[in-house]
Order: structure tokens, then sequence, then C-alpha cells
């Protein structure tokens, strides 16, 4: 092992020599096979994974990127025996590649033999409670989206805001202040010109700030660059099914900062989850329950799309096998090849143990961490074009056997993987003390082995169909190169469409405008059954596929459980606990429309979609909006020279502030009266679509003969006073002060939307809705929510890879 200084990196580190691993100008590729390619994967290769000149010109061939990869990575065999056979196993890496069997995540496929050399796609870094290492962790997270990685953070162990700080006897600006700065670095950083970075922010519901963390995204324009999820427990759980109360304790102290109400928590995270698609939650007791070292230390947060806990500074490789692809062809009626499948899961753990070593590590106590546990995160694609080939619905009980099945015999067959590799190089060297430490046990080379990861851009790759997500589409409409659009169809239903007969360009049409086939009778009813697709999938299937994976996984599994625009706030509730019932690890939920600046590509607009719209083209009206039954919103109490002012923000429809009402401590006197004539105004203008920082600018530093000083700083009147509460609506906040108890008033519930058809059946139309999101920023495509993850099936952009 050669020791080589990387000035990229900044530090030594014992490290392959990387002109031994890289893949030689002259070497031959005569013995290898023609990778499978698509059309449109080629086009996504020329994209983002090929090598290019200082000019941008692709110099490398999707072939000669497969054999550079699986030279890299079979290169590793001889550091742990030299009369290893690498050339027979880089033809092996190679093959399981090109027919696209087996791909590593994006990072490995991009850097592997180049002079990068980053391999892994997920990394969690430690967020302390002081500016030296906060920002120490910003810098270090920078480094890693540069690179090509995720990162996730827990932001628990900061202090809430307006905490007293010894060191500049000040007050704390709290957690959410300082994702704000972790937000702004990921902007900054475009990786490489692959894909912007992704961050996951954790923040654990006993936290003083978790009111304010909660409604952090409800502004849409705020936090762009972090999914965010509330760390729950089983207990909290619990609480929330009996309308208890649960302690908020301060990470500085450790001592109790007030109580909350578990009911009105979850239903605020219900709420906001309804309105904007996020937090997500996590179990994050249930992580530690399948933490495989906790003698090393807690899981405090995950990956970006939260299928990989990781302890602080550790990284993870990913990879998954492309079910489709594990038929036996031979046999007389559809089988799984389970002879296949074995054969590529234990080609697949050896592909990613050798990952762990060729690795390039960005920080030495990454590669401590990394190498000391050596976890790996082998997933699936393809599952859903494997159930089309059994004929088996997704929504059925049978697919769910299948789903159980096949997930167990994976990872059945990755840990027998591990121990044969552990064997001949020895268990992972955290393996003392471990959960696999035990009198007459098999070593493990690796402490997971199996992860259901998003696979947005490889399945694409690889032509299947995304993790264990059913079709996103039959036929969809795909751009490639000069604007030009080309009609994509399932290659099993086509087949099935020519050779029964009723195949035609103006069906594959239709079928691609309207996006599920369900109630087009020209198709035989078996067909339809058996082509469902995400739009067609209730969410309680979704839910229960993805608790039959998680059966079986060591790490966790990434999906999104699609709503209609007409789901109700009692549909998510009962997702969530069914969620927590069934062992799932976390879950993300996301409701069609619920975001406005999503683009509708099929069926008809619905009538409060248009009106948004409308809304939003016209800046302001005389005639105000009338005020519904009832809103939500968020009250703040706020020191002035008058006396406490209490103002409170209620919210319309359309997560925009709506009203502000405002109340002094002391009743009477001029300053509550002209408080409630400022107030009335600003309702007034809210209503009548005036823009909430304009009249924040308006009122701020106003000031009068009485000026106050508390924890919202230095109050001038009255009016200073509203700006400030306003100005918590532009950073997308609804908080409290942190050692007191939320007023039950301000945790208030958004009434629910329903939506009847024109046939007055009184029945939820889904058959036009679309999971999407946004335009793609790449190609103007839709976006479309999957696998926890936001991905275009026009061009394979994906924030995940």
């Amino acid at each position: 092992m050669a020791k080589a200084k990387q000035s990229s990196i900044g530090h030594e580190t014992e490290i392959f020599n990387l002109n031994d691993l890289k893949t030689p100008e002259t070497k031959p590729s005569e013995h290898f096979i023609e990778p499978e390619f698509t059309p449109n994967a080629l086009l996504i290769l020329e994209k983002r994974y090929l090598r290019k000149d200082a000019t941008g010109k692709s110099i490398e061939t999707p072939k000669g990127m497969l054999e550079r990869v699986a030279h890299n990575i079979a290169s590793i065999e001889k550091s742990f025996n030299d009369k290893a056979d690498a050339s027979k196993l880089e033809k092996e890496f190679y093959a399981a590649m090109a027919r696209l069997e087996f791909m590593p995540n994006s990072p490995t496929l991009m850097n592997a033999g180049r002079e990068l050399q980053q391999l892994s796609a997920c990394f969690v870094m430690p967020v302390g409670d002081s500016i030296d290492s906060i920002f120490e962790t910003v810098k270090n997270a920078a480094r890693i989206h540069k690179s090509g990685g995720g990162t996730g953070f827990s932001f628990t162990n900061i202090r809430p805001r307006n905490d007293r700080v010894s060191t500049s006897h000040g007050l704390s600006s709290g957690p959410i202040s300082f994702m704000k700065v972790f937000n702004e670095a990921t902007e900054a950083i475009n990786q490489g010109g692959f894909r912007r970075g992704a961050n996951m922010a954790i923040l654990n519901h006993d936290h003083p700030d978790i009111i304010e963390f909660i409604t952090c995204k409800t502004n849409e324009k705020a936090l762009t660059n972090f999914n965010i999820s509330v760390g729950i427990t089983e207990d909290f759980m619990r609480r929330a099914e009996r309308n208890d109360e649960y302690d908020l304790v301060n990470p500085r102290s450790k001592k109790s900062a007030g109580r909350l109400n578990a009911r009105k928590v979850f239903d605020l995270i219900v709420s906001t989850s309804w309105a904007s698609g996020e937090p997500g939650i996590v179990f994050i007791d249930r992580l530690n329950k399948g933490n495989p070292t906790p003698h090393i230390g807690a899981i405090e947060s995950t990956n970006p799309c939260g299928e990989q806990p990781l302890l602080p500074y550790e990284s993870c490789n990913l990879g998954s096998i492309n079910l489709g692809k594990m038929m036996n062809q031979s046999a007389t009626k559809p089988a799984i090849d389970w002879e296949k499948l074995r054969k590529t899961v234990h080609t697949s753990v050896r592909f990613l143990d050798n990952v762990i070593e060729a690795n390039c590590y960005l920080l030495p106590e990454i590669e401590k961490m990394t190498k000391g546990n050596r976890k790996i995160g082998l997933g699936i694609m393809g599952f859903a074009d494997l159930l089309i080939e059994l004929s088996i619905p997704y929504n059925s009980e049978s697919a769910l056997e299948i789903a159980e099945e096949v997930m167990k015999f994976i990872s059945l067959e990755s840990k027998r993987a591990s121990q044969k590799i552990a064997e001949e190089r020895g268990a992972f060297p955290n393996f003392k003390k471990s959960v696999y430490d035990r009198p007459g046990g098999p070593l493990m080379r690796n402490a997971t082995t199996t992860t259901i990861a998003p696979t947005g851009t490889i399945s694409i790759i690889a032509g299947a169909s995304s993790g264990i997500e059913p079709l996103f589409a039959v036929c969809y409409t795909r751009n490639v190169m000069d604007g030009a659009k080309l009609v994509e169809v399932h290659p099993i239903f086509e087949k099935i469409a020519k050779r029964d007969g009723w195949y035609s360009e103006e069906l594959i049409k239709n079928i691609a405008a309207h996006n599920s086939i369900q109630s087009m009778t020209d198709i035989p009813e078996n067909i339809r059954r058996t082509f469902v697709t995400a739009h067609d999938v209730s969410p309680e299937w979704h839910i229960k596929m993805q608790a039959a994976f998680q059966k079986y996984t060591d790490n966790a599994v990434s999906k999104t459980v699609n709503f209609p625009h007409t789901a109700t706030r009692a549909d998510i509730t009962e997702a969530y606990f069914t969620a927590y019932r069934t062992n799932c690890k976390g879950v993300t939920v996301y409701r069609d429309g619920c975001r406005s600046e999503q683009v509708l590509t099929t069926g008809k607009k619905s009538p409060e979609k248009t009106k948004q719209v409308e809304e939003t083209e016209t800046p302001f009206s005389v005639a105000p909006r009338p005020r519904p039954e009832m809103t939500y919103g968020f009250t703040r109490k706020i020191k002035t020279g008058c006396g406490s002012l209490y103002v409170t923000v209620n919210y319309g429809q359309d997560n925009k502030p709506f009203e502000l009402f405002s109340t002094m401590g002391k009743a009477g006197g001029c300053a509550a009266s002209q408080s409630e004539a400022i107030s009335r105004l600003i309702s007034f203008s809210l209503r009548s679509g005036a823009d909430v920082k304009e009249i924040t600018k308006q009122l701020k530093g106003i000031s009068c003969h009485s000026v106050a000083w508390g924890k919202n700083g230095k109050i001038l009147s009255c009016a200073d006073a509203i700006s400030k509460a306003l100005e918590y609506c532009l950073e997308g906040s609804a908080s409290t002060t942190p050692s007191t108890m939320i007023p039950e008033a301000d945790i208030k519930t958004v009434p629910e939307k329903t939506s009847v058809p024109a046939d007055g059946s009184g029945k939820k139309n889904r058959s036009t809705t679309v999971m999407h999101k946004g335009a793609c920023p790449d190609c103007g495509g839709t976006l479309s929510y999957e696998e926890g993850c936001v991905v275009c099936h026009a061009c394979a952009y994906s924030e995940c890879g």
C-alpha cells in the first residue's frame, strides 16, 4: 500500500496509488461483452457520467466507463491476496453491470478510476453546539457535496432559540438559523456539474424548538436544499394516541424546558405534511434498535432520503440489483431464477466491500468510522418489472409475499457473502461487542449489508422501474436532444399489445396523456390489473409494501407514500399510524398538488388550483378574499414598552399569511387600540393579496417613547413588534418560546379539502392524479416524488442519483 498525498483532500492518508487503480489506456477490451444500454440510457451517460476533456467533450464510451469501474474495483483483490485472480473478478463485475443486473451508486460510476476517487453516496456529519463545530461541519459538508455525496445532520444538539450563550453573554439563534447557513452553503456548491448537494435535517420531538422546525418549510422558498424529518419514538406515538403530554429537553443543560401535548405536535406534523409534503417522520429509537455497533455510538441521523441510518462521520456505499433481470427464461412459465439472484448478490457484496478499500476519503474521521464498520447497502430496483413478468398486481397480497420472499433471500445471501469475505479478510474492526459477536457465531465482514435506496438515475440507466416503487407510467413522453420528444412504452406492455392484436399508435398516445390505463376498456382487464401505476396504488398498499421490504432490510427503505390531492389529514394520520404499527423505520408522504409550484400535466385542472393561480397572478385586488370558517397559525408573545403584545398570524388555504390579530396584555389605552387598528389593516391587506415583505418593511423600525428589550431583541414600538412577528412568516417559522408550553390555540387545524367529481358519485376521483412536484431544472419536464426523492422521468435528473 503506497502512501500518497492528495492535494484536493488536504491530508495524508493510506490509500492505493491511483495510477495503479486507473484503467490503462491500452487495456484490451475484446473480452468484454457489449453493454445492453437503451438509447435513453446512452444519452444520460453522455450527459452526466462519462469522462470529458477541458472543452466538455466526452473522451470515454459507455463501455469504457464500465471497464474503468470494473478494473478499478477489482484491482483491490491484490491488496488482500497477491495470488488473487483480479482479472477474472473484473470480468464478473463488468458483466453484472453490462447486463444491467447490478449498478453501484452514482458516485462510484462517476469517480472510480478517476482523480477524485470519492465513491460514497451517503454521509452523516455531526453538528455540535458551538460556532466552531457548526462551521467546521459546514466546511466539511461543502467538500462532500462537491465530490458528489449527500449529507445528513441531526440539529438536536444545538441549544434552542433564545437560550443563554455564556461566552458572549448573548442569546442563541437556535438550530433553524444554522440550517439556513447549511442551506446557503449547499446552494453555492455545484457537484462538478453532475448534481447539486442534498441534505437531511433531523430534529428530535423533544427539542424545545420542535414547533419551529416542523413549520420551517411551509414557505416554499425556504431551505430548498433540505429534506426534513422529525425524530420521534414509539413512546411519542403512544402518547399521541392517548393525547398525553411529554417533556421538552434543553440539549445544553439536559433539563426540562417545558411540556407539549404529543397529539397536538403530531397533528401539526400531519398538517404541514398535508400542506407541503414535509416534514417526514423517522423513528429514531427503531434506528438505534437496528444499530449493529451500539458500543461505538448512537445513530442520530440518516442520509438525505432517509434509508441509510449512519453514525456521525460514517459513510455508506450503495448498489442495487435489477430484479427484472432475475427471471428464469428457460422455465415453462415465468419464474424467478433464484440461482442467478444468488450469484448476483455474492458478486455485488464483494464489489461493495472492495469499494470501501478503493474509496478516497475526504476526512480521516470518515475513513476511520467507515472502515471500522464497513457498512454496505445492497438494494434492488425493477421490482415492478418483476411483478409484471410474473403477472402479479403490485397492490395485491401476492405481491407482498414476493417482496418478503425476495428480500429475505437477498438478506440471507448477502450475509453469507459477507461471512465468506470475512473468512478471507477478517471481520469488520468494530465486530467485537457488536450484535454479531456471539460465542460460536460466524464473523461478518460488514456491519450491515442491505438498504433499499433511491435508484432515480441508475434505474433509468439499467432500463428498470425505480426501486420498490410501482411503475411511474405505462407510457410517457421523454425529452431527448434538441427539444425532441419521444413516447416510450413499457416493453412488456408493448410486446403483449402487439402479440394480442390491440396495439395502436392512437392507444399509446392516449395512455401517455393520462398515465393510468385503469379506465381504458379497450385494454383487457387482466392487463389493466397487472399494469398498475403509482397513481393507481392506494397509500395503504404503498405502506404495506414498504413494511414488507423493511422486514428483511438491515437499514431502512426509501419510499414515498403518494396521496391524491383530495386526501384529508385523517388519511395522512392513518398512514403514519400504519407505518408505526407495521414497524417501518420512517415514512414520507406527498399529497398531489400540495405545493404551489407543482406542474399538472394530465387531466383537468381542479377548480381549487385554478383559483389559486388566478390569485397568485393578481398581486392586489380591492375586494379581499372571504374568511373561511377555520384557519391555522401561531401566536408570539413579544415584550413592548407598553406591555406584552400577543401577535397571532393565521394562514389561508394557500399556506400564505391571511390575517393578523394582536392583543395587549393589559386591556384598554392607546397602545391597545392602535395595535388593533394596525392588525385590521394588515389583515385587509393580506386578504387582498399584499406582499408580507412589503408590509413588514413599512412597520419595521417605527419607534415610540417606550422602548423594550427582551428575548426578541430591541422592540421600538407595537408596530415594530408586529413586524417581528411577520418576519417569522418570511422565514417560514411559527415557533414558540422554548421554555413555555404552547397554548392550544397555537396548534390549529386547517380545514380539510375534498373534491367531488362532476358525476355526483361522491367518490374521490383519482384517475387523473399525478404525483408531480415542479419543473425539472435540466429539461423543464415534470418532477415526480418517488422513493423519498425527486426524479425527472423525462431526462433522468435526480436529486439522489
